[in-house]
């Protein structure tokens, strides 16, 4: 007489079989990438801190306090950027291992959705790094009191950049999620649109609790969240309508 339970055993191993080796793939992608980066992590920092030391006054330069800073900050820098440039190798392994289980129009609507969020969250870095640190950096700056050096910690000034990378390239998703909340029918475009006034407030009291305590960033981040929001809600209607005229 046969187990019933084999057959959702065998499948059960069958899937953690293939957690596995997609972990695998990308964790590989990642230290490969890491390992090629390491000779330019110096570099790297460099460009990095460009937004800042273009700010400060002649002479102006980055420190480094603890006596392990000038090795372990780059190489925590060329890590992240290990991550950062393997997200489309990482995203396609977890959407290789959760495909087969999809219907053929959530597979339609799903690439999309993907390729937009690998879009949007390095058009949020790029908006960070562009716009927003030489913007933040210039404000600091004119601000500092005379007769004050600014002179930054490297490993504060890692921690302070990368938490603005990932609180824009986050921030940045916000249309992929509205249009998810409305392809799963948890909301409608008109519910988005009369929360509209909410979610402003929302915004902006989310952009002043992860940015620094300046108007400037808060700003920068804030406002185009709220245009990001509009934008959610229109390709919402859109893809919401689709079904309907199929």
């Amino acid at each position: 007489m046969t187990d019933p339970a084999a057959p959702r055993e065998e499948s059960l191993m069958g899937h953690l079989l293939e957690l596995r080796s997609r972990l695998l793939k990308g964790v590989l992608a990642v230290v490969l990438v890491f390992v090629a980066l390491m000779p330019f992590a110096n570099d790297i920092y460099a460009q990095l801190a460009a937004p800042l030391l273009a700010k400060l006054p002649a002479g102006g330069q980055l420190v480094a306090i603890e006596v392990a800073s000038p090795f372990f900050t780059p190489v925590k820098l060329a890590f992240f950027a290990a991550v950062m440039l393997c997200m489309p190798v990482l995203i396609y392994q977890a959407w290789a291992f959760v495909a087969p289980g999809l219907y053929q129009q959530e597979k339609r609507l799903a690439r999309p959705l993907l390729l937009a969020a690998i879009v949007l969250f390095y058009t949020g870095c790029a908006f960070a790094y562009f716009l927003v640190l030489p913007t933040v950096f210039g404000f600091l700056t004119a601000v500092t009191p005379e007769g004050v050096a600014m002179m930054t910690d490297i490993s504060r000034y890692l921690d302070f950049v990368l938490v603005i990378f990932l609180a824009f390239g986050l921030s940045f998703e916000l249309p992929v999620a509205v249009v998810v909340l409305v392809l799963l029918k948890v909301v409608t475009p008109a519910q988005l649109r009369e929360a509209r006034g909410y979610v402003v407030v929302g915004v902006f009291i989310l952009a002043a609790i992860i940015t620094p305590p300046d108007v400037v960033s808060q700003l920068m981040l804030a406002i185009p969240m709220c245009l990001l929001y509009e934008l959610g809600i229109v390709a919402g209607m859109l893809l919401s309508r689709k079904p309907k005229a199929a």
